[in-house]
């Protein structure tokens, strides 16, 4: 097997590091920090990416970041339409004579979106089911928060993404790592690691450890609380983690008869800290806030 992945069949070939290397010199392009670019020129890792996500047959597939279309080209080989959104203009207007080389006939199954993931909604990437993606690193976690936010087709997804972001992402109540982006993410989906990732696969190689994470989505808690009342408990609780939960949401609920209420109605111990609460916690807490205001 060559560094192309070439074979005789008829399917995509996958980007080796050699083929990453010219289409990026090609363009001019350098991977840079500031967009959280490193790109996979590992057909292994592409493989293995698409398997763990745990596809339907031709799901449509939304993807973030693809870059030179490394990932583009293994889900595309596995028979799923792929909406991609790319912030760079240069990576993507190149992606689509890109696909139409290396995948001539999944052409048609592709669409590329020049726009920043953190401002697309329905009207722009349709209605997909699955989102597959390496994830720009400095903002996984509020580009994955606003895509389920605005794409309730969203059933399920793999990304990739820093090491310490997937902990975190995936962190239970009660453990070091849980904090604000595990109780968000939670408000979702049923959020799991799915695996590591080396750093020899990307190119330039990270200065950090990259894992893979798996979500589910499933309904929110019931609460009279809207989402943002919601995800204000949590900020709130989580702004000051030395405090007892009590002590946090203070600024969320100045009115302390108001917040003792609070706690009586929901049954939660205000002694707590906001690590020890899950979801449903911070929902109910929310909607008994909501019920509680004034009229």
């Amino acid at each position: 097997m060559t560094s192309s992945d070439s074979s005789t069949s008829a399917g995509p070939r996958l980007l080796g590091p050699a083929e990453v290397r010219s289409l990026a010199a090609a363009l001019g392009v350098r991977p840079t920090k500031q967009r959280g670019q490193n790109f996979v020129i590992d057909p292994n890792t592409v493989r293995r990416i698409v398997k763990a996500a745990a596809l339907t047959a031709a799901e449509t597939v939304l993807e973030v970041g693809p870059g030179l279309g490394s990932l583009t080209l293994a889900l595309l080989a596995d028979g799923h339409p792929v909406t991609a959104v790319e912030i760079d203009p240069v990576l993507a207007s190149a992606l689509p004579s890109t696909i139409a080389t290396y995948a001539p006939d999944q052409a048609g199954d592709f669409t590329v979106i020049e726009a920043d993931a953190m401002t697309v909604g329905p009207e722009q990437i349709g209605s997909p089911t699955a989102c597959v993606a390496n994830l720009p690193y400095n903002v996984a976690v509020p580009v994955l928060l606003h895509l389920l936010e605005v794409s309730p087709s969203l059933r399920h997804g793999l990304v990739m993404v820093q090491s310490e972001v997937a902990d975190r992402l995936a962190a239970p109540p009660g453990s070091r790592t849980y904090g604000v982006p595990s109780a968000k993410a939670a408000w979702y989906a049923e959020v799991r690691r799915a695996g590591p990732v080396g750093r020899n696969v990307f190119w330039p190689a990270p200065n950090v450890d990259s894992g893979l994470v798996a979500f589910e989505r499933r309904e929110p808690p019931v609460s009279s609380a809207s989402r943002q009342e919601v995800f204000a408990v949590i900020e709130a609780a989580f702004s000051q983690r030395r405090k007892t939960v009590r002590s946090a949401l203070a600024r969320w609920m100045p009115d302390r008869d108001r917040l003792d209420q609070v706690f009586r109605v929901t049954g939660i111990d205000p002694g707590l800290r906001g690590e020890m609460l899950g979801i449903t916690d911070f929902a109910a807490l929310a909607g008994a806030g909501h019920d509680a205001s004034p009229a």
